[in-house]
């Protein structure tokens, strides 16, 4: 197979150790990825055109296998702990030396690319790895480099990536055969033992959330787009709460689906591409990203797929809940190219509460806003961590607590000075389960959720009548366009109100029970923004 020659950079991969390779693949484009990842038996060509792969026994995240190397230039600012777990020097030189060793005779693929569309805040990045499936995921969610970049792109940041060599726990420190390792010292990322690529956009996103907030912006894990009157709207949320859905909206242009900065300038995007959940697609509910399921160039993760016909079956869970596409951005009709808007008017917090007691909308004040982006209450969705086979009630900071290398309270004050500078409205959006807890009660309707963020951004919802939730404390509408009433009254909808009560004041203690390594570092008024167990 004959492979073009491609524009490349003169900071050769002697710069990174490399030695004693076979082929380099430079920077190869969609097409030929595809052949390299066919010939070499990575994947297969399904009907209408995406690559269709398997990531074996690794679905979803290792976010226990992650580790930041304490060295000097960083150490002061790491927010150690169980998110960040901290590898010694030693430990890192020597797995990375052996991975360098593993890497010779082998042949490597390269995409240099950026992260970040502001040009103010961009970031040239390289990312090398074993296989060429995971160099084309590379190319659809990074920003690709024109020849002319590419002629003198030199990476801030480089990623190794060697999904079939392991770690040796013993000697290495790990917790396993898997590792993502971050050295801000010498601006490298190793990942290893784990074939789920969604490690390589996260180990980025890790390296921004350090990065940015030193140069007084906020990143955050959000997707966000933008009106027709240019009012920008952000989404924050763990995976699995809606991101992706509600911001590719068929009435507003996209910005990004997952990781933005938020800088004077205002909103942009940190990556090229989207990484969206799949299972059960709706072709209805869910027409745009429906549609990149039947596209060239997209990759499609262990989702359901016969070997005698191509085709795809995106409601089959047999391998995970967490099936993935990975598509470049471009297959969003209204996406914006560049990348980038203005401040935002709207901030709409997202959480998928498992216990099905939190109201469905509701308005926050700025103490309210900053207690429940440091609690991040949300559920864990099956698949999408290892070990998660139900939606399980869980805190993490900032809506992203693994990717945040920094103190929640830095991303924490920088939103608060945002939200006060530009007078932007905060909405919490519960999209979990209402009638009862997950198992008992059902899943909000989605068709409920668009019409409650529809009007929160078209200001329907702005000055409506509202009452004090009385757990929660948080202003909830009495009435919302296209929305049934007793719905946006969470315990009017269980057949039961005295077990709502149960399970809403078990719910506000764990709130209290969290939020306390927080009160210190936060003011009187944000301290008693929260729930209330009694």
């Amino acid at each position: 197979m004959n492979v073009p020659e491609r524009p490349r950079t003169s900071f050769g991969l002697e710069n990174h150790g490399i030695q004693n390779v076979n082929l380099v693949y430079w920077n190869l484009p969609t097409p030929f990825l595809y052949e390299q990842a066919i010939s070499r038996r990575e994947g297969r060509l399904s009907h209408l055109g995406p690559l269709v792969v398997r990531t074996g026994q690794h679905t979803g995240r290792a976010a226990n296998d992650k580790f930041i190397v304490r060295e000097p230039s960083s150490e002061d600012k790491i927010w150690w702990g169980k998110v960040n777990q901290a590898m010694d020097v030693q430990q890192f030189e020597s797995l990375r030396h052996r991975l360098l060793a593993y890497w010779q005779c082998k042949d490597l693929f390269v995409q240099d690319c950026f992260a970040g569309a502001d040009p103010n805040y961009q970031m040239p990045i390289r990312v090398i790895t074993e296989t060429a499936w995971h160099s084309l995921f590379v190319r659809n969610l990074f920003i690709q480099a024109t020849p002319e970049q590419l002629a003198v792109h030199v990476p801030e940041f480089t990623v190794l990536h060697a999904p079939n060599f392991h770690a040796i726990p013993d000697v290495d420190g790990t917790r396993s055969e898997v590792f993502v390792v971050i050295h801000f010292g010498q601006k490298l990322v190793m990942i290893g033992g784990t074939q789920y690529a969604g490690e390589i956009k996260k180990s980025i996103f890790t390296v921004l959330n350090y990065l940015l907030p030193q140069r007084n912006v906020l990143s955050m894990h959000c997707a966000a787009n933008t009106g027709a009157e240019d009012d920008v709207a952000i989404f924050f949320g763990l995976s699995g709460t809606g991101k992706t859905t509600l911001s590719t909206d068929p009435e507003r242009t996209l910005i990004g689906d997952d990781e933005h900065g938020w800088s004077d300038h205002g909103v942009f995007n940190f990556e090229g591409g989207c990484y969206a959940k799949v299972i059960r697609l709706s072709p209805d509910a869910e027409p745009d990203i429906y549609e990149t399921t039947r596209r060239f160039g997209t990759i499609l993760e262990n989702i359901g797929f016969s070997a005698e016909t191509g085709g795809i079956d995106l409601d089959d869970e047999t391998l995970t809940e967490n099936t993935r596409a990975a598509y470049p951005i471009s297959h969003i009709p209204l996406a914006t190219r560049t990348g980038v808007g203005g401040h935002p008017k709207n901030i709409i917090m997202l959480t998928a509460d498992a216990f099905g007691v939190m109201p469905p909308v509701a308005k926050l004040t700025l103490d309210q806003a900053v207690y429940h982006f440091l609690a991040g209450y949300t559920a864990k969705v099956a698949g999408t961590e290892k070990g998660v086979v139900e939606p399980q009630a869980t805190f993490s900071a900032c809506f992203g607590a693994p990717f945040m290398a920094l103190s929640p309270t830095v991303y924490a004050r920088l939103l608060s000075e945002k939200i006060t500078h530009h007078d932007v409205d905060v909405w919490l959006i519960n999209t979990g389960w209402s009638g009862g807890p997950y198992g008992v009660g059902e899943r909000m309707k989605i068709s409920h959720t668009r019409a409650m963020v529809g009007a929160a951004l078209k200001g329907e919802l702005t000055g409506a009548e509202t009452r004090k939730d009385p757990v929660f404390g948080i202003a909830v509408p009495t009435g919302c366009p296209g929305v049934p009433r007793e719905v946006l009254d969470p315990r009017s909808t269980w057949a039961d109100p005295a077990a709502y009560d149960a399970h809403a004041a078990r719910l506000a203690k764990m709130f209290e029970e969290n939020f306390k390594p927080f009160e210190p570092d936060v003011s009187e008024g944000v301290r008693s923004a929260g729930p209330k167990s009694a």
